[in-house]
């Protein structure tokens, strides 16, 4: 038998509480076939002691089930992962982060129309902002990587496509954020309409083709599902944590709920749960919670982790993105940007410690 076939067949090998194969998540690292006998390398991350005997049971009884393999040998390389947000090592294949940048957090819901985006963008402004008051600008990142849907571009107020330096590609700059984003590199009328490989593909080019240099914190806007796009992302960067945004209601928590649980399954630790569209305030002052209370709190308790804060359902927010000002560059001191200020400097002191 050849390496790819035995690749091939330890493709039907799944990842402990997974769908996905130990091949496509890049974990065999060699396969080989000498005298009836395989041997394979395998190299992951986890701090599950019954994860690496699960799949030695696993692989060997799929190899031993092929006529031609007379014996298997398997090497099973283990890195245990730390449950802090500078775990460093969180992902499946054990990769290292790229020169320069010193955390990388992503933002995640589950489900859509919770406004991460909008959250996002605020944020990784926030965070340049508090930066830049201790003397270090330019130090914030944000990865766009909603392949379909990228809306990252408008909100921040960038257009344009980004230049090449060798084979890198450097990201564009506004508000002292740099910014990469699918929607720099193809035009409003174009969809995108790719299959899970080549999302895979684009998103491990942003995180190893792209020049980011020094940079503080790197945010990456994940899109809504548990699909590709956040399992590639966690095999090709080690994040240091990550932050849910959620509605109040049940049907945003749930979803958001899942995302949390798929996370920490890889080994990703959440740093805390963001309540999005908390409430609304009338002209009276009263609060309407529109969209129910309470959820976020609920959803943070669940996981195990924090509420990192509540954001108010402000027209302001909403008025910031549509015209690529968000609102804790237009308005510093609104009451929108003293609620992102506040998760922001949160953040920080968790990435400190």
């Amino acid at each position: 038998m050849t390496s790819e076939e035995i690749k091939t067949v330890l493709k039907q090998v799944k990842y402990p509480g997974f769908n996905r194969d130990i091949v496509s998540f890049g974990l065999v690292r060699t396969a080989n076939f000498v005298d009836g006998i395989a041997k394979v390398s395998v190299a992951i991350t986890t701090s599950d002691s019954k994860v690496p005997t699960m799949l030695r049971t696993e692989i060997k009884k799929c190899l031993r089930a092929q006529p031609a393999i007379k014996d298997v040998i398997i090497e099973l390389a283990v890195s245990a992962s730390k449950a802090s947000p500078q775990a460093g090592q969180a992902n499946l294949g054990g990769n290292k982060m790229p020169t320069g940048i010193k955390h990388a957090i992503a933002i995640a819901s589950g489900k859509g129309g919770v406004g991460k985006s909008t959250f996002a963008v605020n944020l990784a402004c926030t965070l340049a902002q508090l930066l830049e008051t201790d003397g270090q600008p330019d130090r914030v990142g944000l990865m766009d990587c909603d392949i379909y849907g990228p809306s990252v571009p408008l909100m921040i107020g960038i257009s344009g496509q980004p230049e090449l330096d060798g084979n890198n590609l450097l990201p564009l700059q506004r508000h002292g954020v740099k910014v990469m984003s699918m929607g720099f590199l193809v035009d409003d009328n174009t969809p995108v309409i790719w299959r899970g490989p080549m999302v895979m593909k684009t998103i491990q080019q942003f995180v190893q083709n792209v020049k980011w240099g020094e940079i503080d914190v790197l945010l990456i806007d994940l899109p809504p599902g548990t699909g590709d796009a956040q399992l590639s992302l966690v095999q090709t960067l080690p994040l240091d944590g990550a932050i849910l945004v959620t509605t109040p209601q049940t049907a945003a928590t749930n979803v958001a709920r899942k995302g949390g649980l798929m996370l920490q399954k890889v080994n990703v630790p959440l740093i805390g749960v963001a309540e999005n569209m908390s409430w609304f305030e009338d002209t009276t002052g009263n609060r309407q919670p529109l969209f129910g209370e309470g959820g976020g709190a609920a959803t943070a308790g669940s996981l195990g982790t924090t509420l990192l804060g509540q954001i108010p359902l402000y027209p302001e927010i909403r008025a910031g993105g549509d015209c690529g000002l968000p609102v804790v560059v237009n308005s510093p001191e609104s009451g929108p940007a003293k609620a992102f200020h506040k998760i922001a400097k949160n953040l920080l002191c968790q990435l400190k410690t």
